[in-house]
């Protein structure tokens, strides 16, 4: 059918073209014998302009709606490509794509970072609390043992025990709670670059159970430190001390753990080695001294909290209740430095 119907359609098409045609279908006269009437149909049956008139009413009789549609479609074609040229988005030219990574890699970098802290002048004043979270002013004065013992450290020399404590009262927030100050401290007096190295003493942790200790590591609040009889308050920076009448108690400022020491340029966990290895040299006998040469380690028993300059030092020492002449005003500066024996 669907070809039947083509042809059907097909000859339609061809209809005007048969009618145009006819005029010259049939027997043909001899021109000499007719007369001028006679010869006029044959005539305009060539005329170019009324054949073309014809062959114009066919085509348009066959596809007249369509003829019409065709300037329309035209018109609006022409619409579209001018309002395309005319777009404000084909005026700026197209980005190129960002390539995708080629494989797994490290994130992006942001564009906004926490500002490391900025290294001191360490020949300035650098006595000063740094910045940073709270903690709690003052404690109970009294403290607890947290349980838990260790092992020896060292095989040779004296052997000096210890229990780990904190202050009763203390926000734990401020130092993590008492099992993270319990594993640093014994972390860092197990360390191989803490006392225990040069085989003269030996470190070991133990609690409540042992009646008599040798010495207490205590994290305190600045408020008790501060106390007549414990670390006092004569240079009015804080501190951290020693006090064998104080049931021979390392006090360790809960302000300078959680906030460390300018000298430190920020870096809390070597402040905190530093803080633990100087004050339990306190308990084994050492004195405080002065830097051993500019640029050098500064030695762990330096006053470090206060800076790492031999003047600066000297001059905060140099008020009744200081150390005064234990650090030379000799110009020299140091690096900060937390270990007895660094590698």
């Amino acid at each position: 059918m669907p070809i039947l119907w083509g042809m059907c359609v097909a000859e339609q098409r061809r209809e005007p073209l048969t009618a145009l045609r006819k005029p010259l279908a049939g027997p043909s006269k001899p021109q000499a014998g007719r007369t001028a009437a006679e010869r006029k149909p044959l005539a305009a049956s060539r005329n170019p302009l009324a054949g073309r008139k014809a062959r114009r009413a066919g085509f348009l009789r066959t596809y007249g709606w369509r003829v019409g549609v065709i300037p329309a479609l035209l018109a609006v074609t022409a619409l579209v490509v001018t309002d395309s040229l005319a777009s404000p988005a084909n005026s700026t030219p197209a980005q190129p794509a960002a390539a995708a990574p080629a494989g797994p890699g490290p994130a992006p970098e942001q564009s906004v970072h926490e500002a490391p802290a900025k290294p001191q002048n360490l020949t300035a004043d650098t006595a000063a609390l740094p910045g940073g979270g709270p903690f709690t002013q003052a404690g109970a004065g009294t403290w607890h043992i947290i349980p838990g013992t260790g092992k020896r450290v060292g095989d040779a020399g004296k052997l000096y025990h210890y229990t780990i404590e904190v202050e009763d009262g203390l926000d734990p927030s401020s130092y993590s709670g008492d099992d993270a100050f319990a594993t640093a401290v014994e972390g860092i007096l197990s360390d191989a670059k803490s006392w225990t190295q040069d085989g003269k003493v030996s470190l070991q942790r133990v609690d409540a159970t042992y009646p008599k200790p040798d010495f207490r590591v205590s994290l305190t609040s600045p408020s008790t430190t501060h106390r007549p009889d414990a670390c006092g308050f004569d240079i009015t920076f804080e501190a951290s001390c020693y006090r064998s009448s104080l049931k021979r108690r390392v006090l360790i400022n809960l302000s300078r753990w959680a906030h460390g020491a300018l000298a430190y340029a920020g870096n809390l966990t070597e402040y905190r080695e530093y803080a633990i290895n100087h004050e339990v040299g306190h308990a084994l006998g050492h004195l405080h001294v002065g830097c051993g040469g500019d640029n050098t380690p500064a030695p762990v028993m330096m006053q470090q909290s206060f800076g790492v300059a031999d003047d600066y030092v000297a001059k905060l020492n140099d008020i009744p209740g200081g150390d005064q002449g234990a650090v030379p005003a000799d110009h020299r500066v140091c690096k900060p430095n937390p270990w007895p024996f660094p590698a």
